[in-house]
């Protein structure tokens, strides 16, 4: 398979191990449009790569991901943007969250920094999550005035229960890996100097096993998942589309890049 088409999505291999890796660094990879419609696809790819068993995803830089690119967001507010760039964002929000979760390989995330937002969401839609002690993960979407719909609000509770979720996704907090470990969020949490070697072992210990039965074993795994994510996803995106258009939403968008902290009407 051949990923020379891809600009914000670096590729590397180790045998039959594929990593991929976010690929803007000096913005904390934040999911801009053009890394938004690299991530709708890439998963597709990786599945028809036939020198690979196994998929590594991480961040360049300090961050695994910062979410969405709100600077970005503020652009589109401002301008006259048509609802078919609306449509096109929900629709690969789906493409993101339904070909992860269908990629037969295993996914192992390298969580070498802080993932937020939607980059939390690609991180726990991976089927091992192996994170750096430094970093903390969180969905702060209602912090912009949002509702957390590519994955947060659904994948939460399906992880460390309702009662647990809904008091990180009501307030947006980051927790530590350390707590998310404690948690059951993720899956393992070592030394920022440890984490490459840790990961490294562990993909080339999976792409050495029996690759069609852990195929499968996925596959089996995932498909409670999948039928909920494919029953409920385009309700979230809705609601969400709803606190796009909200007075709430733009007043976040602004305060962030003004720095100063929101002033929330409820509007």
């Amino acid at each position: 398979m051949n990923f020379d088409t891809y600009e914000h999505l670096q590729f590397t291999r180790q045998g039959r191990v594929l990593t991929i890796a976010l690929n803007r660094p000096e913005q904390r990879n934040a999911i801009n449009g053009p890394l938004h419609t690299e991530l709708a696809r890439v998963f597709i790819d990786a599945q028809h790569d036939e020198a690979s068993d196994v998929v590594v995803l991480t961040g360049n830089g300090v961050c695994f991901s910062a979410g969405g690119d709100l600077p970005g967001l503020k652009k589109r507010m401002e301008s006259e943007t048509p609802a078919s760039v609306y449509e096109r964002s929900a629709r690969e929000a789906k493409e993101i969250a339904f070909t992860q979760l269908d990629l037969e390989k295993p996914i192992i995330c390298k969580l070498n920094g802080h993932a937020t937002g939607l980059g939390a969401s690609m991180a726990l839609m991976c089927d091992i999550v192996i994170a750096s002690e430094d970093a903390k993960i969180g969905d702060p979407h209602v912090s912009v005035g949002l509702v957390a719909a590519d994955g947060g609000a659904l994948l939460w509770p399906q992880l460390i229960g309702y009662a647990k979720a809904r008091r990180y996704l009501f307030t947006g907090d980051l927790m530590s890996t350390r707590e998310a470990e404690r948690l059951g969020l993720i899956s393992e949490v070592v030394p920022a100097a440890e984490l490459d070697a840790t990961v490294d072992a562990l993909a080339q210990r999976i792409a050495g096993g029996a690759t069609r039965a852990i195929r499968y074993t996925k596959i089996t795994t995932n498909l409670p998942l999948k039928a909920m994510i494919h029953a409920h996803f385009d309700a979230g995106l809705a609601y969400e589309r709803l606190t796009l258009l909200s007075k709430d939403h733009k007043e976040a968008v602004h305060a962030f890049v003004d720095r100063r902290k929101p002033n929330f009407t409820g509007e």
